[in-house]
């Protein structure tokens, strides 16, 4: 019998966030490739962190798919990708929303919307090296960029 998941479109997804201080200027920049096709977004908060902005680069890229997907998901933050892979984010609900230390995790809003958005996708994760070789990490990064300094000119 095939598997259910063979059928679904496949997406990958590469996702930055930067920050200009940090807490500071944010900003988030995303790229998504399904079927020959790319796209490109990016958005900027007037006063957060990176983390923050690092998880909500793979939010909002998650919220554009209207289906359920087969998503790789490339970032260079080993805090969003280790959450998962290294069942961080498992440990946590257990927890109560609280880390190995017994502190409330940092960012729950985040990691909650992460998991309800990404609950109706099959999701991998995988760790990039920020910063090198990796065309579509750079060009996320970019965007990430772009939008603190867009944001920035904007306020002055």
């Amino acid at each position: 019998m095939p598997d259910k998941t063979s059928t679904l479109t496949r997406v990958t997804i590469y996702t930055d966030g930067a920050c200009s201080g940090n807490p500071g200027v944010g900003g988030y920049g995303a790229l998504l490739e399904a079927g020959g096709h790319v796209r490109e977004l990016s958005g900027s908060e007037a006063q957060t962190t990176n983390n923050r902005m690092e998880l909500t680069a793979v939010i909002e890229a998650l919220k554009l798919l209207k289906r359920p997907c087969r998503v790789e998901i490339y970032s260079d933050s080993a805090y969003v990708v280790n959450a998962f892979t290294k069942g961080w984010i498992d440990n946590w609900k257990r927890r109560g929303w609280r880390n190995a230390a017994g502190q409330e995790v940092a960012n729950r809003d985040l990691w909650e919307d992460l998991l309800r958005v990404s609950d109706p996708h099959v999701v991998s994760w995988h760790k990039v090296r920020g910063h090198a070789d990796d065309a579509r990490n750079i060009r996320a990064d970019q965007l990430a960029v772009d939008a603190v300094r867009e944001h920035q000119s904007r306020m002055s």
